[in-house]
């Protein structure tokens, strides 16, 4: 059996530790998301959560524990290795698609891949692709403000993907969006993960999204239940 693409390690994540209203929002978290696995991550706001996935995805350090990315323990690694290892291994979708208002869609999902040494003509066919996957082909050519906001995060889940990562990290991926079309969105998501056969852990409020994933994991007092 394959290693797990991701493995948190007793994180432990304090604010303001040196005050006395220290905040312990991670108290010992241990977490392993396998290849081809998706995990649902529920907690209320303020939980914790987003803390837990911007430690996962090497954007912020944990004060204690082990981070182990793709085999590489990342715990102690440097800034430039931790940012190459999020340009290679991770994808990030959040709440907000944070499209770049001034490129097409097309364009959104080239930037990156441009970034990490892929040729122009192979980036944009990859990004045509990907677009096509989520059935947006026709609108390649469209910036954001063109887009609705179930087309706009379909083209950043598509961002997410563009650098073929291993883990997908998502916060509230259909949060900004109405019932029907998150639910069409969240669809579409699934689908994407399960056909790349990457790991993915998306924290969400909405539990009828969360029972549609492999496992649920509640966060509450800093712990994973």
């Amino acid at each position: 059996m394959s290693e797990p693409v991701l493995t948190l390690h007793e994180i432990i994540k304090v604010y303001n530790q040196s005050l006395p209203n220290a905040v312990n929002v991670l108290r010992g978290v241990n977490l392993s998301v396998d290849k081809g696995e998706i995990v649902a991550l529920v907690a209320p706001s303020g939980a914790g959560k987003s803390t837990l996935l911007h430690i996962a995805g090497l954007l912020d350090n944990a004060n204690d524990g082990v981070v182990t990315l793709a085999g590489q323990n990342m715990t102690d690694e440097s800034d430039s290795r931790r940012t190459a290892a999020r340009r290679s291994d991770v994808g990030f979708i959040y709440q907000f698609h944070h499209l770049l208002p001034e490129f097409t869609a097309l364009e959104n999902i080239v930037l990156p891949q441009l970034s990490a040494g892929v040729s122009r003509l192979n980036a944009e066919k990859y990004a045509h692709d990907l677009l096509v996957r989520v059935g947006m082909g026709r609108r390649a050519d469209h910036r954001p403000a063109a887009l609705s906001g179930g087309e706009q995060q379909r083209v950043a889940f598509c961002r997410a993907l563009a650098n073929g990562p291993s883990l997908l990290l998502a916060d509230e991926p259909t949060g900004n969006l109405d019932p029907e079309t998150s639910d069409q969105v969240f669809d579409i998501l699934l689908e994407l993960v399960r056909g790349t056969g990457l790991a993915a852990l998306i924290a969400t409020h909405n539990l009828s999204l969360a029972a549609r994933m492999d496992r649920t994991l509640t966060l509450k007092n800093g712990q994973l239940l």
